[in-house]
């Protein structure tokens, strides 16, 4: 069985989260927060709904959208307000990992196929509420989508059995049996709505429950025990915590086993104080929780090094970080390198020209040949200077970083490297 998908919904309407597509009483005034929050409790992914009614409304929950995808590292599905291609390219230019198209508007059904291979059938999600809307575009579906959204739980099973792709459910509270019945069923993909929505705070001991059922999730398991690692005199393994965006050295801390096996099954760091004698979760007190993104031990299986994210501080005294007392200190320049996310982008198109994948945006540049390339740069190109002409910056970034896709796309063709545009620029 493959691990299931936990997946909490926003409702994003007048710059708000609100309870649900029906129900508009207030969740949240800053869904920025609540996108972090329901990151911090483990969720899988999110999925957001532009409910906005005006073009005013939606460049707004567009740009609402972009800050959630920027901050976050958990991906983001988009969904709803889409009437055409454009909308679908807006909602994947925000940040959006894949977009859902609503399969009780035959408009969306009939640019399925169109925003499929452009943007990649692994971008796109088709949102039906019944078995019949699956079977009426079966194949459809079975060529041009990544998976289904199922709003309507009322006959799961059926709708699953007739569904070509995995199937997301949406579903209401239900019972721990109810909730393992539908996760049980062979074609799930994983379950969203109010059952995740209500509980966030509890997603990641559900996910541990749903562990003990036999359902197979997406949460941290580690590759050693407790017994592999070499321990101090004390008995314990010290820890060094890093931010893991930006790997500023946060702390040093100790574990225990029970500490350790705490942080794997919850997800939150957790310490043996050695003062107190007991087990600590960083931030119990203080709200400043730490929630793992890795950990990883040293050559010699004797300290241990956690990436995390930082809630607040980490240091008691109000600093950041426990590390701000300068011993020695000389002059140190560090920069940026952008370079870094050009030739990332390049090796996975690159790879895409020598391992071609099946639904393949990249793929299908390629395989209709040097031509179509220089069309779509050129096409790119003139929708700069087009962006360049409307008012919200957002739009010629977004063009920007259509038309270096393409570009790059080209240079792959062409067998040009980033190395070599670098070097050609430092000489002018």
């Amino acid at each position: 069985m493959k691990d299931r998908k936990i997946i909490p919904c926003m409702y994003l309407l007048n710059k708000i989260a609100v309870k649900s597509l029906e129900e508009h009483t207030l969740v949240d005034a800053d869904p920025l927060h609540l996108a972090k929050f329901y990151e911090e409790n483990n969720a899988d992914a999110i999925l957001i709904y532009d409910m906005s009614d005006s073009d005013e409304t939606h460049e707004e929950a567009l740009d609402i959208i972009k800050n959630i995808c920027e901050t976050l590292d958990i991906p983001v599905y988009g969904a709803g307000n889409v009437k055409r291609m454009e909308d679908i390219k807006k909602l994947l230019y925000a940040g959006c990992n894949k977009a859902a198209l609503n399969y009780s508007k035959q408009g969306n059904i009939e640019i399925t196929k169109e925003v499929a291979k452009k943007f990649g059938s692994d971008k796109i999600i088709a949102s039906v509420s019944s078995k019949e809307e699956v079977a009426d575009n079966k194949e459809l579906i079975e060529e041009y989508c990544d998976f289904v959204l199922l709003v309507n739980p009322v006959k799961v099973h059926d709708a699953a059995a007739e569904c070509p792709v995995p199937m997301l459910v949406s579903l209401p509270e239900l019972t721990l049996d109810k909730l393992i019945g539908v996760l049980q069923i062979e074609n799930i993909y994983g379950i969203t709505g109010d059952v995740v929505t209500h509980n966030a705070a509890e997603l990641p001991a559900l996910k541990g429950i749903l562990e003990e059922n036999g359902i197979s999730v997406s949460r941290v398991r580690a590759r050693f025990t407790w017994e592999e690692f070499k321990l101090n005199s004390d008995g314990l393994l010290p820890v060094i915590v890093q931010d893991y965006k930006t790997d500023e050295v946060l702390m040093m801390a100790y574990m225990n086993k029970e500490a350790y096996e705490t942080t794997l099954s919850t997800g939150m760091m957790t310490y043996f104080s050695r003062s107190r004698q007991a087990l600590w979760v960083k931030g119990e007190t203080s709200g400043h929780y730490q929630h793992v993104q890795s950990l990883t031990i040293d050559c010699d299986m004797d300290t241990m090094l956690a990436k995390v994210i930082q809630i607040g501080v980490a240091c008691h005294t109000g600093n950041k970080t426990c590390f701000f007392q300068p011993v020695i200190e000389k002059e140190m320049k560090t920069e940026d390198n952008p370079l870094h996310v050009f030739e990332d982008v390049y090796a996975v198109i690159k790879d895409r020209k020598i391992n071609p994948k099946e639904g393949s945006y990249t793929n299908y540049l390629f395989d209709k040949g040097i031509d179509k390339i220089l069309k779509k740069v050129g096409e790119e190109a003139t929708e700069i200077v087009i962006a360049a002409k409307n008012p919200n910056p957002n739009e010629i970034k977004y063009e920007i970083s259509d038309f270096l896709y393409h570009m790059m796309v080209l240079m792959v063709e062409k067998g040009v490297t980033w190395e070599e545009i670098t070097e050609d620029l430092a000489k002018r």
